[in-house]
């Protein structure tokens, strides 16, 4: 597992490793927001699922997640159950 300290890290992690399979992303993220790093993200990885975690909860935040590139939003806070399925949703 791999953790990224801030948007423009979690780009680059994506770009230099290959093997990822999945990514969790947080919104509230510093240097870049986490849907900017999903829109980075998407440019050149367009099928890399990518979940949005987030204690934004209206249906406009889920809309813009989805409008970045996010494949799913998940609301905080997370549901153990909901975030295993979907994320066996994405990898199988």
């Amino acid at each position: 597992m791999l953790w990224a300290k801030d948007g423009k890290e979690a780009i680059e992690m994506c770009r230099k490793n290959a093997s990822i399979d999945l990514v969790l992303m947080d919104i509230k993220m510093p240097v870049l927001s986490g849907l900017e790093a999903i829109d980075e993200i998407k440019k050149f990885r367009k099928d890399l699922p990518i979940i949005v975690q987030t204690a934004y909860a209206m249906p406009e935040d889920r809309e813009k997640s989805l409008a970045a590139g996010g494949d799913e939003h998940l609301t905080k806070p997370i549901n153990a159950d909901e975030l295993f399925s979907t994320i066996n949703k994405f990898l199988n």
